[in-house]
């Protein structure tokens, strides 16, 4: 019975997994929310049918009760943020809040299945996070001058990961985070989006060469304390939100060439200054020569890939725990081995559609801070994504980066839900810029149709005095 329940699971979330995705991308169909109603209703019955597939699944092979526990207080808090959202934010939207809930989801399934010590913490920091996200949209609407702390941005940037480069402690050769009280920050994931504030009100002023340049000097300053700090792929991530962003701000093509150029010349620096970088790449041109040492990860993650065909060999059946480091840098492999490639295609697509989603909140803001905010949060949202599962996969060499909202790791999955209650911010104050131009052009109509009628009335009254 219990193979039976085990081999049925993967169909049915695999099935959910694919609905819930469809319906992501007919959002996109409806230009109001209220049309999307029904599609959003949709979206969190199937949402809350694969966590319940998953974890029943896990309960049932293990006979123990503390996943269906787990499941109901996770469920609990998901289902309350969807709805608080809701209530305090009637005009916001609602695929970014039911994507994030999604995501964080999956990420509990394979936290728990993985260590269900990991999940619980990660639960934990979920739960506090909620209630400061939550008044993050608030904020955005109240306060209308976070476009004029540009310098303000620029120290808490700079010293925040200043600060790691002389105090944080080493991992794996790189200085990531520290701690204080037993408690551990990773500054570089917050300072993504103080980073994004601080280059889109420099560029909201003005898109003159002079304003390029102080934006690009302070963009080298925070990298170079990365790359000092051996935090390369923090480091690619500034550097390619800061020449997005350029290029979004001016339209310009040479600026993509000479980001792609200066980026191409940087790498090669890094090649042959770095040792770990040089690792790194030769684990990625060829993993199977170096499967002992350096390569290890990565073949462990394409096995992992490949062994899990269409529909995974589902939970509990794989072997992802043989991945070094499978709860953060490689827990895409880990899904796609149990879940399967459909589901981990369902997994990137949901990515890709909230970076569709920011992207089209970008090209509808009339004020441009709020314009090259959302689009710089939406570049270095999927840009991360890119890199993780780049990095799993064998695309592009290893960068250490987790992905966003699944991945194990507080900071990150902090300053993503701020990163996602800002864009849910950007999104209201769109909607009430929108009631606003149309009651504005609603009292332009009724005077104008006021001025056309005592046009013609004085009409009728010249023609009968004449």
């Amino acid at each position: 019975m219990i193979a039976y329940i085990r081999e049925f699971s993967k169909y049915f979330i695999t099935i959910f997994m694919a609905i819930y995705t469809l319906e992501c991308f007919m959002v996109f169909r409806y230009s109001t929310e209220e049309k999307r109603n029904g599609i959003y209703t949709r979206q969190c019955v199937f949402m809350f049918l694969t966590h319940g597939a998953a974890f029943l699944s896990l309960c049932v092979q293990t006979g123990d009760m503390e996943y269906l526990f787990f499941y109901g207080f996770e469920q609990i808090i998901l289902f309350a943020s969807i709805c608080m959202f809701q209530m305090l934010y009637p005009n916001g939207n609602r695929l970014i809040i039911n994507n994030m809930c999604m995501l964080l989801g999956i990420g509990f399934i394979m936290l728990a299945r993985l260590s269900m010590t990991k999940a619980i913490k990660q639960f934990l920091i979920v739960v506090v996070s909620m209630v400061f996200v939550l008044l993050i949209p608030y904020i955005m609407r109240k306060y209308k001058s976070l476009r004029d702390l540009t310098w303000l941005y620029a120290l808490a940037g700079v010293v925040s990961l200043g600060g790691v480069l002389f105090l944080g402690s080493l991992t794996n050769g790189s200085k990531l985070s520290f701690s204080i009280g037993g408690v551990t920050f990773q500054p570089s994931e917050m300072v993504k989006i103080v980073f994004v504030f601080l280059i889109a009100g420099i560029l909201s002023k003005s898109h003159n060469l002079l304003q390029i340049v102080k934006a690009g000097s302070l963009a080298a300053v925070h990298v170079l304390i990365l790359v000092l700090s051996r935090d390369l792929g923090s480091a690619l991530i500034f550097f390619v939100v800061y020449f997005a962003m350029v290029f979004f701000a001016t339209g310009k093509i040479r600026y993509l060439a000479l980001g792609a150029g200066s980026g191409a010349a940087a790498s090669v620096l890094a090649y042959r200054i770095f040792t770990h970088v040089q690792v790194r790449v030769q684990a990625w041109r060829d993993p199977w020569s170096v499967i002992d040492s350096e390569g290890f990860q990565i073949t462990q993650s394409l096995f992992a890939i490949c062994s899990g065909g269409l529909f995974g060999l589902g939970l509990l059946q794989g072997t992802p725990k043989s991945i070094p480091y499978v709860e953060t840098d490689f827990i895409f492999a880990a899904i796609t081995e149990e879940l399967g490639i459909i589901f981990s295609l369902c997994l990137i697509l949901i990515c890709l559609s909230c970076f569709i989603m920011f992207v089209n909140i970008s090209l509808h803001l009339r004020d441009e801070f709020y314009q090259l905010t959302a689009f710089g949060l939406g570049i270095c949202y999927i840009f991360q994504v890119f890199l993780t599962i780049g990095g799993g996969v064998k695309f592009i060499p290893l960068t250490g980066v987790t992905l966003p909202l699944v991945s194990y790791g507080g900071s990150s999955v902090l300053a993503t839900l701020v990163m996602f209650a800002v864009i849910e911010g950007l999104y209201i104050i769109r909607q009430e810029e929108e009631i606003r131009l149309a009651r504005e052009k609603s009292i332009r109509e009724r005077k104008r149709i006021r001025s056309s009628q005592t046009e013609k009335n004085a009409q009728i009254r010249d023609r009968e005095e004449f």
